[in-house]
């Protein structure tokens, strides 16, 4: 056996993914407040990277030097006299309206109150802090009385009469073990003595959630109807007592990225990166370069080379962005004339094919991000659905179907609903050619029950 050695010549391409195209990615499928804070914690991090500042601001005139002390003392007299626009007492602040909403206290700290007003023993207080830390958000009692009678060295009689009070706590049903309990004592509360309501809620729940009206009532010697009345009579009850508490998380505003605002006949797009910090090269670093030694040449050469590539990534999203969305506008400029109802279905790789980009590119550029539109605010992703062929030929998006059934299963009478079957022969006759697991599917997707289940008697 003979072993030869040799060059061979290869031409091959594969994709590297540099750390620099990695942070491109990511940049490009950030929100604009979440670009805000990767900007500055890159000003934190990269010392040539600084805030470029405003040149629409007019230049300051010199002044004409004054004495220091009486320049002391005019200040004092101004800040003094209460008149200083860009000072803001703190009572101020606290007095304002988004300050006074967003205070909400949580549920344990509303029940702990409570408790502070109706739990005068120490012994019992220490079983209600314990157990008010076990109320989940919900409202709900997490765990058994045997634990918290082993945690806390006491008898199990003892917990339970401390859960008993907290369970007259506001919000009615708050401290319940489950479902049963919780409704049961909101009836309690509200003073619901119908023996028919507290029946079904003791015995029968499960049934009702799957609308078997007509068994209940066979098992109760009663009819549908009085079954219905008693379903509606429940439905008044919250079975998530602890809902209306934030749990201590502060409301979330969206601010739209792009903003599109109609002018005449034609639509202008605005990209709202504004928060966002303009970045510039510190010149100082320039000159470093130029006198530094090999060491600190090659340091602050890394550096600037990570500060242009960052300043070239957020320019690219910008122009991704905004070409992204002309397209969009382009297409469904039926949707912005005349509103959601006119909704065409849309594709990325259509929207990639006329820009010339991959279909990925395109998903990351609406990634978390919404667009102030004349009909109000939309995430850039719900301009993208399916479609579906109407019998004339006309291809119709999936939002267009779910807000017709949605309007057929308004408009349907309650004591006899619309089957789905019924819902797909409508829709066949409006043009609108889909099948009966279609209408299912649509349905189960926009939250509504079955036709059995929506049924009253």
């Amino acid at each position: 056996m003979r072993l030869d050695y040799g060059l061979k010549l290869e031409l091959n391409q594969k994709l590297v993914m540099t750390p620099q195209l990695r942070q491109a990615i990511a940049i490009l499928q950030l929100s604009s407040l979440e670009l805000a804070e990767m900007v500055e914690q890159e000003l934190l991090e990269n010392p040539v990277l600084e805030m470029e500042e405003k040149q629409n601001e007019p230049a300051e005139t010199p002044e004409e030097p004054q004495d220091p002390v009486a320049e002391y003392f005019e200040w004092a007299e101004y800040l003094n006299n209460g008149i200083d626009p860009g000072y803001r007492a703190p009572a101020e602040e606290k007095s304002s309206l988004a300050a006074f909403v967003s205070s909400v206290s949580t549920l344990q700290e509303h029940l702990e109150f409570q408790m502070h007003l109706t739990l005068l023993d120490d012994a019992a207080r220490t079983v209600g802090r314990y157990l008010i830390g076990c109320i989940d958000d919900n409202g709900y009692l997490c765990g058994s009385l045997a634990e918290a009678s082993e945690s806390l060295r006491v008898s199990e009689a003892a917990v339970e009469e401390v859960l008993k009070v907290i369970q007259t706590f506001d919000p009615p049903g708050v401290g319940a073990r489950d479902l049963r309990e919780c409704l049961l004592i909101q009836a309690q509360q509200r003073g619901i003595a119908d023996d028919l309501v507290l029946a079904v809620i003791d015995r029968h729940l499960d049934e009702v959630a799957a609308g078997h009206y007509k068994h209940i009532a066979d098992r109760l010697n009663c009819t549908p109807h009085d079954i219905q009345a008693a379903v509606d009579i429940i439905r008044t009850l919250d079975p998530k007592p602890g809902r209306a508490f934030d749990g201590g998380e502060q409301p979330c505003y969206i601010i739209p990225d792009v903003t599109i605002e109609r002018v005449n006949h034609n639509y202008v797009i605005i990209i709202n990166d504004n928060n966002i910090p303009q970045l510039t090269i510190n010149p100082y670093y320039k000159r470093v370069v130029r006198d530094a030694d090999s060491e600190a040449r090659k340091f602050v050469e890394g550096r600037i080379n990570a500060a242009v590539w960052l300043i070239r990534s957020i320019e690219q999203r910008r122009r991704t962005l905004y070409n992204v969305v002309e397209t969009i506008i382009d297409i469904q400029r039926d949707f912005f004339d005349c509103g959601p109802k006119h909704l065409r279905p849309l594709t990325m790789k259509k929207v990639a094919d006329r820009l010339g980009i991959h279909e990925s590119t395109v998903s990351r550029a609406i990634a978390n991000k919404y667009a102030d539109t004349p009909h109000g605010l939309f995430s850039l992703r719900a301009f993208f659905s399916a479609g579906i062929q109407g019998v004339d030929g006309e291809n119709l998006s999936a939002a267009t179907v779910k807000r017709e059934i949605k309007e057929l299963i308004g408009k349907e009478d309650s004591s006899q609903p619309l089957s789905d079957q019924a819902i797909t022969e409508i829709l066949v006759g409006k043009g609108i050619g889909v099948s009966r697991r279609t209408v299912a599917k649509y349905r189960e997707e926009l939250g509504i029950p079955s036709s059995s289940k929506r049924k009253r008697y």
